[in-house]
């Protein structure tokens, strides 16, 4: 008689316990909850499908899932969206910046009060040019960092009067990531080539 094959879960890949039940997907309460925050995102699909994900530890070091150290220039030691975002190394995720194609981020520094939720004018005007693009918070709280597409080869840190600074990177990097949405931001990225012009002073192509 043909042999019925053994279940396992979903998540992990591991044997379902013998006495799951039969509708059972995960084989414990971990591996359902680390399943369901995979699925539960914000982040643009551009973002989320491409395997460029890593750990990273509060001090923003980056770590393989597996508790390795990480490089953002070393494609072995990224890994998948889901995959990252089940791990529990670390303190959070980070995504790497590569000029295999053209996302940018752009990381407004100390631009938003943690108290009042109100936004510096300089970063507002900054927002309102970048239009409808997936915005979110960084990891301090009071920055933000706004995704897009933009033909950027080398970083730029444009300092400001006030102290605070502009930083814009798309390769060679990667970017802490948090999942709080700024505001009504969609989850889309727009060409961002004529902000990224208008900051560092230099004549940007339309992105592609």
């Amino acid at each position: 008689m043909p042999t019925t094959p053994a279940r396992t879960c979903e998540h992990c890949a591991g044997p379902m316990p013998l006495m799951a039940r039969q509708h059972a997907r995960y084989c414990d309460a971990r591996c359902r909850s680390k399943a369901h925050r995979a699925k539960k995102t914000t982040l643009p699909v551009e973002l989320t499908t491409a395997d460029r994900w890593i750990r990273r530890s509060a001090t923003k070091v980056p770590l393989t899932t597996a508790g390795m150290a990480a490089s953002s220039t070393n494609s072995r030691t990224w890994s998948t969206y889901t995959d990252a975002a089940a791990s529990t190394v670390g303190a959070g995720l980070g995504f790497v910046l590569s000029d295999v194609d053209d996302i940018v981020c752009i990381d407004l520094d100390h631009c938003l009060s943690t108290l009042t939720g109100r936004l510096a004018p300089w970063a507002a005007a900054i927002l309102r040019d970048a239009g409808a693009t997936y915005v979110e918070v960084s990891p301090s709280g009071d920055g933000l960092h706004i995704w897009g597409r933009a033909d950027v080869r080398q970083g730029r840190r444009i300092r400001r009067p006030d102290g605070t600074a502009v930083e814009i990177y798309g390769t060679g990097r990667y970017i802490a990531m948090t999942g709080r949405r700024h505001g009504s931001s969609p989850s889309i990225l727009a060409d961002l080539s004529a902000v990224v012009a208008h900051i560092t002073g230099r004549p940007s192509a339309p992105s592609l």
